[in-house]
């Protein structure tokens, strides 16, 4: 069985100035702080000596290999993303950065996300990307509106409660 996969589709390079300045914490974090003390550890782990059964070697050089990975990804992806910072022309829609309140038409129950980038995304928070389904359905849909939005449990109805673009 062969290991290729697909590439995965291109995501939305939109992102918020909070999710922006998070991402860029990270790169300073991983590049300034965490790699330098797994560089540390790994050159100490070197110097202990035979490195074809010394654990602690093989764990660092790991690690280092996953920090440089996410430090490549992230300096690529800050260059590519457009920060959105100010509401769209026409508020009362639904567009990125909104936070949206919709009720379920089926169920009656209330559920309040934010639509974010990719690289924000937050179940718990409620932080939806742009590129999911239901994000998709509710573009532009105003105060009242109702969509249909297709998740994995099936097709879903909702009602479009509100609609603000306050400051995270």
């Amino acid at each position: 069985m062969s290991r290729w996969r697909p590439p995965a589709d291109k995501s939305t390079a939109l992102i918020t100035p909070e999710g922006h300045a998070r991402l860029k914490a990270e790169l300073d974090d991983l590049w300034r702080v965490r790699r330098p003390e797994v560089v540390r550890a790994l050159s100490a782990a070197a110097a202990e000596g035979d490195r074809s059964e010394n654990a602690e070697y093989t764990y660092r050089k790991k690690q280092l290999g996953e920090i440089d990975r996410r430090v490549r990804y992230l300096s690529k992806r800050l260059e590519s993303l457009r920060v959105i910072d100010a509401a769209p022309s026409d508020p009362a829609a639904v567009f990125f950065g909104a936070h949206v309140e919709l009720e379920d038409t089926g169920s009656g129950a209330l559920v309040h996300y934010r639509i974010v980038g990719p690289d924000e995304t937050d179940a718990k928070a409620g932080w939806i990307s742009i590129d999911s389904p239901l994000a998709r359905a509710m573009l532009k849909k105003r105060v009242d509106d109702e969509f249909e939005a297709q998740l994995p449990g099936g097709p879903v109805r909702f009602a479009v409660l509100a609609v603000d673009y306050r400051a995270a």
